[in-house]
């Protein structure tokens, strides 16, 4: 291995934690591999320090190792960890017991597995202080409802009495940051923490951080893959491939210059919100990270840049200061930042000349599902019977031949049950819907052969796509074989579907768990156009997987639009990504839609306030954009208590009195293609809103001193 060392030890003056030249091995049948290679960051008190890269880079790895918590087969091999100046590699395992939750504490990316079910939040905190801060009972009682009144939890009090299923994932996740805080540490790290949350508690949770750091003075190493939340709440930010650190600085240093070609291929992945598929495709790095005991020679990078020349073949380069505070790992860093055009690969347009709009694939009207639920065991004798959940309470809407509608809300809003209810996998309990005209049943077991073929899924997981003990050639000749077509035509029809989807056949006699998520995603891609579909429902498909992955996977999809002229129903809580890939957009809200029209409509005011909320929760990959603060309290409400008038009033903040508490709003026609539903006049909205996103190009941010 070739050492990569810095150009200067120092770059924080007095730093909380300090990590030099840190490699960690596992032990394997292979032998050692080496996850994490000399790497050395710092990180001062009341700064936020980001680690991104992609999935496999080594950013959980380094976390474990610093607070000494790896796999029974890892080990530190080299380098040091100092916290607040003592070693806490030469401390022995009794002591470093001590530090944790004391000196160092976590927060993870599912909050559920933090916490003990059994036991009330109020307990969990209580019994945090009575271990660290050797409070009595009632003064640790004391200290956690205080911890959850600075976690602005609604009525503490009762929080703390509740258990962990009784909150929302918000919620928990304020339950899981009070915790950590109780003892006031003097790091705190916190790995994908947002990850798994509705964009608008996302939100709500990185102001709730951002307002905590002025309290707690601690070091906190903030990873993420999400690169518009590093730009949105980071100080500095570290970028991590394959185990090493290949570009480090401030956010603003890194996201302008963008001095490794790693650092431009992952924000190049990332749609804008001014982007939209007719006018730029997205730039995916091609590839795959390396497995770590088969890594490149030279640069670790070189087999998937496109700035490669010889000598990063064969040259491993050092982690070099370009700037003050800005360090790169690439070799040619110096055209990079004064002529990057003449390396980098640019978006290029597409050309839409000729995508016209087709007829109406797909109509539903005033569609429901409505849930029969148990009141409770005692139902009977209160005479309460049965309530309902109102998933989906009359939804209207329309898809054209050639086109994307994207569907857009929080958790809980009724789009999955949407999609569901359209491919007949659960029925409707009312409304109607119509395929190219043709009125088909709720139920998929009703529909004939040629219905179900022509509407197809694609979900979330792959993995529930694919049977793990067939070939991957098997599942995806599954629907041809159905269709009756001969042997022969099913091979040659398997080989083009790979093809399309950009896999080599070599694929085809593989198994599901020797893919990557990527891959597998493509091979449920393959499988939803092997039936030659006019529709296909998109349900969450890109929310699992890296950003260079989503790339890619947009790209196909576009491709395969224009080859194929099918349609996409696209749900997805990432606003940016619907807004590229979608022609129309459907903003759901408990159940019902609250605002539709075309992409460049609803991103452009007026829009529905829950809309508005929507795009100023957006973490926006670029330290230089202006957002609004729109922040909504509180989460979805239960689909069984449904608010009266307005659905929308009780987390309203353009709420404008008891008529949104009465009365259901009225439609109101912004334009011929877009409609607002809102007892604000459009007049009003456009008075109160200007754009929510808006760039200063002129009047940058000033840069965050930690």
């Amino acid at each position: 291995m070739t050492d990569m060392h810095r150009s200067k030890e120092t770059i924080v003056p007095d730093p909380i934690l300090d990590v030099k030249n840190l490699t960690v091995t596992y032990n394997t049948d292979r032998g050692p591999v080496y996850t994490v290679r000399n790497v050395s960051l710092q990180i001062a008190a009341g700064e936020i320090y980001g680690l991104v890269g992609e999935s496999g880079s080594g950013k959980s790895t380094l976390a474990r190792a610093i607070v000494r918590y790896l796999a029974d087969n890892g080990q530190i091999k080299s380098g040091s960890v100092k916290l607040g100046g003592t070693d806490l590699l030469a401390l022995p395992m009794s002591k470093m017991q001590q530090v944790w939750g004391s000196r160092i504490t976590m927060v993870h990316q599912d909050p559920a597995a933090a916490v003990n079910p059994a036991i009330t939040i109020g307990e969990q905190i209580a019994e945090i202080a009575r271990l660290h801060l050797k409070l009595s009972s009632a003064e640790a009682k004391a200290k956690a409802i205080e911890m959850l009144k600075k976690m602005r939890m609604p009525d503490p009090e009762s929080v703390a009495k509740r258990y962990p299923h009784q909150l929302s994932g918000g919620m928990l996740q304020r339950v899981v940051i009070a915790i950590a805080l109780t003892t006031n540490p003097q790091l705190l790290i916190m790995d994908e923490p947002t990850t798994s949350l509705d964009v608008t508690t996302e939100a709500a949770i990185l102001d709730l951080v951002r307002e905590l750091l002025t309290e707690y003075k601690m070091a906190v190493l903030f990873i993420t893959h999400n690169l518009g939340v590093v730009a949105n709440i980071c100080n500095r930010v570290g970028v991590m491939y394959a185990g090493e650190i290949l570009e480090e600085g401030t956010v603003q240093q890194v996201f302008r210059s963008k001095l490794h070609p790693y650092t431009r291929g992952l924000l190049g992945c990332l749609p804008k919100i001014t982007d939209d598929k007719r006018n730029v495709s997205l730039t995916a790095i091609p590839g795959y990270i390396p497995r770590m005991h088969q890594l490149p020679s030279g640069c670790i990078f070189s087999p998937r840049c496109s700035m490669v020349e010889d000598e990063c073949k064969t040259v491993r380069p050092s982690l070099v200061e370009a700037e003050a505070g800005h360090f790169t790992a690439c070799r040619r860093w110096e055209i990079l930042k004064n002529k990057p055009e003449l390396l980098m690969d640019s978006q290029h347009a597409r050309d839409f000349t000729k995508h016209e709009e087709g007829p109406v694939v797909l109509s539903a009207s005033n569609i429901k599902k409505h849930f029969s639920v148990s009141a409770g065991e005692f139902a009977s004798l209160f005479k309460r019977g049965q309530t309902k959940i109102k998933a989906v309470d009359g939804v209207s809407l329309g898809v054209r031949g050639g086109f994307t509608l994207g569907v857009v809300g929080e958790s809980g809003c009724g789009k999955t049950t949407l999609s569901r209810c359209i491919a007949g996998l659960e029925e409707a309990t009312s409304g109607e819907i119509e395929l190219e005209g043709e009125l088909i049943p709720y139920s998929v077991a009703k529909r004939t052969p040629a219905q179900r073929k022509s509407i197809q899924m694609v979900f979330q997981n792959p993995d529930a796509s694919l049977n793990p003990h067939y070939t991957i050639g098997e599942s995806v000749s599954r629907p041809l074989v159905l269709m009756g077509l001969p042997k022969k035509e099913i091979q040659e029809r398997v080989r083009q579907l790979f093809n399309a989807v950009n896999l080599p056949e070599d694929y085809i006699n593989r198994l599901p768990h020797e893919l990557s998520g990527g891959e597998k995603q493509r091979i449920a891609i393959a499988r939803a156009l092997a039936a030659e579909p006019t529709l296909i429902l998109c349900d969450e498909p890109l929310s699992s997987l890296d950003v260079s992955v989503q790339a890619a996977l947009i790209n196909l999809l576009i491709k395969l639009q224009d080859s194929h002229k099918i349609s996409y129903l696209f749900i997805s809580h990432d606003l940016a990504a619907v807004r590229y890939i979608s022609d129309w957009i459907a903003v759901m809200y408990l159940g019902r839609i609250c605002e539709i029209g075309s992409a460049e409509d609803v991103f452009m005011p007026p829009y529905h306030p829950y809309t508005e909320a929507l795009l100023s929760a957006i973490p926006i990959p670029d330290p230089d954009v202006r957002q609004e603060r729109i922040r909504l309290e509180g989460s979805v409400p239960s689909a069984i208590n449904l608010p009266s008038g307005c659905r929308f009033h009780n987390r309203c903040p353009r709420k404008i009195g008891r008529i949104c508490e009465e009365q259901e709003p009225p439609w109101q026609n912004v334009s011929e293609h877009h409609r607002i539903c809102c007892h604000i006049t459009l007049d009003e909205l456009r008075n109160l809103q200007s754009e929510v996103i808006v760039r200063q190009a002129d009047s940058p941010r000033e840069v965050r001193q930690c």
